[in-house]
């Protein structure tokens, strides 16, 4: 059984041995406690169906390895007679996880707590794409490490790191380099900043992650049959069906190569690069006129964002451009659509934000490439989207692993 976040240790069971139990129990007191806020002996007897002697025993197991707090039994106020009830909570600050996306210009790394509140973050550029591989994962950890100390926390209290990669990744966690762009991401990054400071590190493709954060965090909350489409530079798909990320036989799932195959399409050139292109190429030619000729200055300025804002004030050249992008992204996935039946498909990626103006051109025409249409957003996570899902991967890991993972011992109070 795979699975999905909030399940703390809870794999299939099998030979209910005693410590096995005692395993599963404290998978269910640890679902309970970190979804939610402070809670008694009796409410994690109803939430969780076990006696009251296991909640305690459990509870107390868990308060001795700093995964949850005895808090005061809450008769202070004098209002409470009998026998007073123990309360108990989650400890979202008994460690910390890392969100890396790794994306080809530059890094982002956020630090988050146990529940997913990101406490830190830090961006890096990178000077050129083709770098040596010593080069970007010493820039990947310097950002680490400004992060780390944004968020006041120290490197041996981080328990997990997720990282994203714009290459295929199989389950294990191998980048599949059999494609030059894609060997550019096999840098090593796992084992550098697994010997500079003893973290688990997890390596996932950036649109696996997209999907994973979009579901957790963004637009696509609670969908379990759903397609995030990053649409930079490039296009790639992230997919969940049934709640469970689709991997494929190397990682290939969701790569869009195919793309060149699809009439209408022919490539998997993203809305970024395709709104540059297009743009570039009108104010090329003398007729008709354009306000991007004004806004770019010259054919190497020209940005998506230009053609968007150019398309918002009413310029017929950029509206179309628009226009057409807005075919091409409903060919695309309307492709996806018919492959993998989704419930969502979500636009995400840097350029999420402005492609809105496009969803309703996409919606309109769906129905004239596909008999089962997915419904088309896009992600209002902005370009923190696949750094985010690498905060969520990580917390996965630790939610699975929780009772084999020794926690940092709390250092003293300065005060």
């Amino acid at each position: 059984m795979e699975r999905r976040e909030g399940q703390w240790l809870m794999g299939d069971v099998v030979g209910a041995t005693p410590p096995l139990l005692r395993r599963v129990n404290a998978g269910k007191v640890l679902s309970v406690l970190s979804a939610g806020g402070v809670q008694t002996g009796s409410d994690l007897i109803e939430s969780t169906g076990l006696t009251r002697a296991t909640v305690h025993a459990v509870c107390n197991d868990l308060i001795a390895m700093g995964w949850v707090r005895e808090l005061g039994t809450g008769r202070e106020a004098g209002t409470s007679t009998g026998r007073p009830s123990r309360r108990f909570e989650f400890n979202s600050r008994a460690g910390y996880v890392l969100g890396i996306d790794m994306g080809a210009g530059k890094t982002t790394v956020l630090v988050a707590d146990l529940r997913g509140e990101v406490l830190g973050k830090a961006v890096h550029s990178f000077r050129d794409v083709q770098l040596p591989a010593t080069e970007r994962t010493g820039v990947v950890d310097r950002a680490a490490t400004e992060a780390l100390a944004s968020a006041g926390v120290r490197a041996d209290e981080v328990l997990a790191v997720g990282v994203g990669v714009a290459a295929p990744v199989s389950r294990d966690g191998k980048i599949l380099d059999t494609d030059k762009f894609w060997r550019a991401f096999d840098v090593g990054l796992d084992t550098t900043l697994t010997k500079l400071h003893g973290w688990r590190v997890l390596i996932e493709n950036d649109a696996n992650l997209a999907a994973l954060g979009e579901r957790w965090r963004g637009t696509a909350s609670g969908v379990d049959d759903l397609a995030v489409v990053l649409s930079g530079e490039r296009i790639g798909a992230g997919l969940l069906e049934s709640g469970r990320l689709l991997h494929g036989h190397r990682g290939g799932a969701g790569e869009m190569v195919y793309l060149e195959l699809v009439e209408g399409v022919g490539s998997a050139d993203g809305i970024a690069r395709l709104a540059r292109e297009w743009g570039a190429a009108a104010i090329t030619k003398r007729s008709p006129r354009t306000a991007l000729r004004k806004l770019a200055g010259g054919l190497d300025a020209v940005t998506a964002e230009m053609v968007f804002a150019a398309a918002a004030d009413g310029d017929a050249v950029a509206q179309d451009i628009l226009d057409r992008l807005s075919t091409r992204m409903a060919r695309v996935i309307a492709s996806v659509g018919v492959l993998l039946n989704p419930e969502l498909v979500v636009i995400g990626g840097a350029v999420a934000e402005a492609a809105g103006v496009l969803v309703p051109g996409i919606t309109a025409q769906l129905p004239s490439f596909t008999t089962s249409p997915p419904r088309v957003a896009v992600s209002s996570l902005g370009d923190a989207i696949v750094s985010v899902g690498a905060v969520r991967h990580a917390l996965n890991h630790v939610e699975a692993n929780a009772l084999d993972i020794a926690l940092p011992t709390p250092q003293p109070s300065a005060n």
